[in-house]
């Protein structure tokens, strides 16, 4: 469980990181994001959809939840969880299950929502194989991107 920093200074480089990712990503993983509005969680996401083969135009579902991208290697499942407040309305939501097993690749934007730390405890739990990631705005154009697995 290492820690790891990228700084990217353009939308594009926030794509690529998540590009990389999503090429190696396997079923199951679980990739929490926190960052305030507009840090590139979202350029992230699309990244990691390209990295899977996802041709799909990807978009934040903060009015759906939920968007599902079937076009790729894995299934994308790409959750957004500003609009709820606690625990009880993700459960309600019917979101919960996409923490501890996904049948592809589940990215939450808004993680602290759930609880950064109970998703670390189902990867110590090795339940998940999951990726937390904070995204921090230096400035105009760039962003700092630290990121830590836990699990498998």
């Amino acid at each position: 469980m290492l820690m790891a920093t990228f700084i990217s200074h353009n939308p594009a480089e926030t794509q690529a990181l998540g590009m990389e990712w999503g090429i190696v990503a396997a079923r199951g993983l679980v990739i929490g994001l926190s960052g305030d509005l507009g840090a590139g969680k979202t350029q992230l996401v699309k990244g990691i959809a390209r990295g899977l083969g996802v041709a799909e135009r990807v978009h934040s579902p903060t009015f759906a939840l939920l968007n599902e991208y079937y076009g790729g290697r894995l299934p994308l499942f790409h959750i957004d969880l500003y609009r709820l407040e606690t625990r009880d309305q993700i459960i309600g939501a019917g979101l919960e299950n996409y923490f501890h097993s996904p049948p592809g690749i589940a990215v939450v934007e808004w993680i602290d929502r759930w609880g950064s730390d109970e998703l670390k405890s189902f990867g110590h739990a090795k339940e998940v194989m999951c990726r937390l990631v904070t995204i921090e705005v230096l400035n105009e154009t760039d962003r700092r991107v630290i990121y830590e697995d836990f699990g498998r």
